[in-house]
C-alpha cells in the first residue's frame, strides 16, 4: 500500500435486530425475491461475525460499525406521528405497514455504502477523510445518512487526523451511494482512483437502464474528490446500462478490486474493455481481469455474487473471500479457477453469509475499506478494531437479544423496539462508545 505503514481497516456492519426481507430495494434481485421471507437476525449477525473472524485470521484488519437502532421512531415522528414509541408504531402498522417496514429494515449493516473514504497519504492535508453517503435513491436507505454521520464522527473524532464531512446534498444530482461504487488500487506510490457512476444527469445523450434506476451519480463523486483534495489520478467510469437493468445496482456487484488487481465483468462498465484499456495506458502496473459475458452469464455473475466477494491484499497474497452460493454455479468456479491458475489470486475461500445475500449483499457490501496509519488507528474512539475476546463478546450479546425468527408482522411488536433499545444501549457500553438518543419521539 502506498507509504507502506498503512493498513487496510475493513470496519463490517454488524446486522440489526430487525433484519427482515422487507423486499424494499427494487433494482436489487435477491431483496425483491425474497420479500415476505421469514428471516433470522440472530443468524445473520453470526453469520457476519464469524465472517470478521475469516477475514482477521487471512491478517487483514478488521473493524466494526454498530447497528442504528430501528423501527426509527424519530423517522416516524417527523412524518407526522404523535405519541409514545409504542403508540406510534401501532398507529404506523394501522395506517402504513409499508412505511414500517422501510423505517425498520436493517440495511446500514451494508457498510460499503456508509460512506466514500480517502486516505491520509492521498488527500492535500493529509488527513483521512471520509463522506456519509446520502442514498437518496431508497427512502429507507436515506434516514442513515445523518445517523452515520454521527457514528462516524464519534469513532474518528480526533480532527487533526480525520475529516468526516456531511453528507452530500440530498437532491438527486447528488445522488451518492458511498463506497460500493469507489476501487482505489495502489502501487508503490502510485494510486488510482476509479469512481464509478450510473448517470449524469447533465448529459442528456447517455445511455440509461430502461428497467431500473441509476443511483449514483458522477457529480456526487466529482464533489467529493474535490472536497476531500485527492491526489492521485482520477478516472470516472461509466456503469453499464445492461448492467444495472441485469440487477448490477452497484458497481461491486460486478467488479471488485485491490492492490493492482481488478477483477471485472464484461458489463460493468459501458464501452467493454475501452475505459479500462485508457486507464492502462495512464498506469501500465494496473491489472484486469476481464471476465467475458459468454464465460461467464451476466445472470450467473449476479445470481452467485461472485464480484461482490472481498479481495484481500493479505500476507499470502491476494486472496478472495467469496459467498458460498458461488459453488453452485460451475461457470463461477471455471472463472475462480483461472484466477488461481494464471496467478491473479492466491486462492479463494466461500463464506456462509445467506441471510446477508437473501436480501441482496455479499461479503462485500458488509464493509467499509479503510486505509489507515498506526497512528490513526490508535486515535480511533471506543473499542471497535476486532480481538478474538471481543468477538466472543459480541456473539454472547447477539445471543441475548436477537430474536431467530422474525416476520414483517414482528415489527408491530412494541416490546422489539424496548428489546432493540436495550440492545444497543448494551452494545455500545461494550464497544465503549457514546450512545446518542437518536430514537427520542420529540
Amino acid at each position: 500500500m502506498r507509504g507502506r505503514p498503512y493498513t487496510e481497516v475493513n470496519f463490517d456492519g454488524l446486522v440489526g435486530p430487525t433484519h427482515h426481507y422487507g423486499g424494499l430495494s427494487t433494482g436489487n434481485l435477491a431483496s425483491t425475491s425474497s420479500t415476505g421471507d421469514v428471516a433470522n437476525p440472530r443468524a445473520a449477525c453470526l453469520q457476519g461475525i464469524d465472517k470478521m473472524l475469516l477475514v482477521q485470521d487471512l491478517g487483514v484488519q478488521q473493524g466494526l460499525l454498530p447497528p442504528r437502532l430501528r423501527p426509527a421512531i424519530r423517522t416516524l415522528h417527523s412524518l407526522g406521528y404523535r405519541g409514545s414509541p409504542e403508540e406510534i408504531l401501532a398507529k404506523c402498522a394501522k395506517a402504513n405497514p409499508w412505511l414500517l417496514s422501510k423505517v425498520s429494515s436493517s440495511s446500514f449493516m451494508w457498510s460499503a455504502n456508509a460512506a466514500t473514504v480517502s486516505p491520509s497519504s492521498d488527500t492535500r492535508d493529509g488527513r483521512l477523510h471520509l463522506t456519509p453517503a446520502n442514498l437518496v435513491s431508497k427512502f429507507h436507505r436515506s434516514i442513515e445518512a445523518d445517523e452515520t454521520f454521527t457514528l462516524l464522527q464519534s469513532i474518528f473524532s480526533d480532527a487533526s487526523l480525520f475529516q468526516i464531512h456531511a453528507p452530500l446534498p440530498p437532491q438527486r444530482l447528488f445522488s451518492d451511494e458511498g463506497a460500493a461504487n469507489h476501487t482505489r488500487l495502489f502501487h508503490d506510490d502510485e494510486v488510482l482512483h476509479l469512481f464509478a457512476y450510473g448517470q449524469d444527469p447533465l448529459d442528456a445523450q447517455e445511455r440509461k437502464p430502461s428497467k431500473f434506476i441509476a443511483r449514483q451519480t458522477r457529480q456526487a463523486f466529482e464533489a467529493i474528490a474535490m472536497r476531500h483534495g485527492l491526489n492521485g489520478n482520477i478516472f470516472y467510469l461509466k456503469q453499464c446500462a445492461q448492467g444495472i437493468d441485469g440487477g448490477s445496482f452497484h458497481t461491486d456487484v460486478l467488479a471488485v478490486g485491490s492492490g493492482s488487481t481488478f477483477l471485472v465483468h464484461e458489463h460493468a462498465f459501458e464501452g467493454g474493455r475501452q475505459q479500462l484499456q485508457d486507464i492502462q495506458e495512464r498506469a501500465p502496473w494496473f491489472r484486469v481481469a476481464y471476465v467475458h459475458h459468454k464465460d461467464l452469464p451476466l445472470e450467473e455473475a449476479i445470481q452467485s455474487y461472485l464480484f461482490n466477494s472481498q479481495l484481500l491484499h493479505t500476507p499470502e497474497g491476494q486472496i478472495l473471500v467469496a459467498p458460498k452460493r458461488c459453488e453452485a454455479f460451475q461457470s463461477v468456479l471455471s472463472v475462480v479457477d483461472g484466477w488461481v491458475q494464471s496467478g491473479v489470486i492466491q486462492k479463494a475461500l466461500y463464506v456462509d453469509v445467506h441471510q446477508s445475500m437473501k436480501n441482496g449483499g455479499g461479503p462485500a457490501c458488509l464493509r467499509l475499506r479503510v486505509p489507515m496509519s498506526v497512528k490513526e488507528m490508535g486515535a480511533l474512539s471506543g473499542k471497535v478494531l476486532l480481538t478474538t475476546e471481543l468477538a466472543t463478546r459480541l456473539k454472547s450479546w447477539c445471543v441475548k437479544y436477537y430474536r431467530d425468527r422474525l416476520e414483517r408482522k414482528d415489527l408491530e411488536d412494541p416490546q422489539l423496539w424496548r428489546t432493540n433499545l436495550e440492545c444497543l444501549e448494551a452494545l455500545y457500553a461494550l464497544l465503549e462508545l457514546q450512545f446518542k438518543s437518536t430514537y427520542s419521539s420529540t
